[in-house]
């Protein structure tokens, strides 16, 4: 399986949303200023206001997705993660106006170091998608308005889990690097594979999961995971009962003891309540000058500055 090279590589985003406008279009005037030919944007409830406010820009393709679009697929899944993949699908189905497609999450931020097109350009033609490895946004401290401090982590398991340990001292035993989110990171496919079964973090073509996968380590996935406390509890009960700390989840950590997110959080709020859940906040997410003086320590402190107002007010007069 292969794909032809070509000079020069258009791309896109898609996405599933559920997500106040101004959101939605900070995340869209960020990748348009990347360079993003195409933003597609499946609009997972009925915000009438948010789609007209979309549509008119003429780099985003904007699909409500209401009771008409689910009929014509044998209704709407229940779980949102289905709906997501099917969305991906659908957009790929229809022949995108780009050569490659990121799949990612509206709070998901594709941050290079150089053009994104010039990086897929070079990739081999054998490779039908490349990954991208996220890195993780600290909530900044009171009155902070400096750039945004991401975590990272190593590919290494040991380095990773050992850096883990050593900066977050108290609940790193259960966290992958140290993230809440995934560490998998998303990807970036090839359009116009007929067949193209697209997951979350994969994609499956003839049984063959992710063909031809290659790596972009020029480029970060930074995850607005949690923003800020007030975000991070509005998001807790959702992502425990539905969402990314589900009971239904394995741990993080591969090793014995250790506890999945879900359990973790449960011990937690069993133990203190919002005020140990705060605890773990302040330790895990929170951009504290002890938290990024050991990610600095370990090589895993990172610091962007987005300027996202600025570029939404660029995009969306």
């Amino acid at each position: 399986m292969s794909a032809p090279a070509a000079a020069s590589s258009s791309w896109g985003t898609v996405t599933t949303v559920k997500a106040p406008l101004e959101a939605i279009q900070r995340f869209a005037a960020w990748h348009l200023e990347q360079g993003a030919h195409r933003v597609y944007i499946y609009l997972d409830e009925d915000v009438p206001e948010t789609l007209n406010a979309l549509k008119t820009h003429p780099k985003i393709r904007v699909m409500h997705t209401d009771a008409d679009y689910w009929a014509k697929r044998k209704g709407r899944p229940e779980k949102h993660q289905v709906r997501q993949s099917m969305n991906a699908r659908h957009c790929n189905n229809r022949k995108p106006e780009v050569d490659w497609l990121a799949h990612i999450d509206v709070d998901e931020f594709l941050i290079p170091d150089r053009p994104i097109a010039n990086q897929l350009s070079a990739m081999p033609a054998e490779a039908l998608c490349a990954r991208v490895r996220p890195m993780e946004a600290l909530a900044p401290m009171p009155g902070d308005a400096g750039p945004t401090a991401f975590k990272a982590f190593h590919r290494d398991q040991k380095a990773r889990q050992d850096a883990a340990e050593a900066c977050f001292p108290t609940w790193g035993p259960h966290l992958s690097g140290g993230f809440l989110s995934h560490v998998a990171g998303k990807l970036f496919f090839r359009t116009g594979l007929k067949g193209l079964q697209i997951k979350i973090h994969n994609v499956i073509l003839n049984e063959v999961k992710n063909p031809g996968q290659a790596d972009l380590p020029g480029i970060a996935l930074g995850h607005f995971h949690a923003n800020d406390w007030p975000h991070f509890l509005s998001s807790y009960r959702f992502r425990l009962e539905r969402g990314s700390y589900r009971a239904d989840l394995k741990p993080q950590v591969r090793r014995a003891g250790a506890l999945s997110l879900h359990d973790l959080f449960c011990v937690i709020e069993a133990d203190g309540g919002e005020t140990a859940l705060r605890a773990f906040f302040d330790e895990v997410c929170l951009a504290t000058p002890t938290l990024c003086e050991r990610l600095n320590r370990h090589g895993l402190l990172r610091r962007h500055d987005l300027d996202l107002d600025r570029l939404r007010a660029g995009h969306f007069a």
